[in-house]
């Protein structure tokens, strides 16, 4: 039998091994990939999920007033 307080830290350390981790490409990081894909200037960046990945969506205006969604994997820095 497994005693209560293994169990309790199993699940905790399988939980978290599961959670996404941000820190890979931060809000900023995503902000400037973003700019610097489209030559425009960024208006919001929001954590998303994107198909199972955790990302960041990067609303740009770009320099002919054209608004555009970016998503940044949040691991890689790529745009998805």
């Amino acid at each position: 039998m497994i005693k209560p307080k293994f169990a309790k830290l199993l699940c905790t350390a399988l939980l978290a091994a599961a959670l996404p981790v941000w820190a890979a490409v931060s809000r900023d990081d995503a902000a400037a990939i973003a700019q610097q894909q489209t030559g425009g200037r960024v208006l919001a960046v929001e954590r998303m999920d994107a198909g199972g990945r955790p990302a960041w969506r990067v609303k740009v205006v770009t320099p002919n007033g054209e608004v555009r969604v970016i998503v940044i994997d949040a691991a890689t820095g790529r745009p998805m």
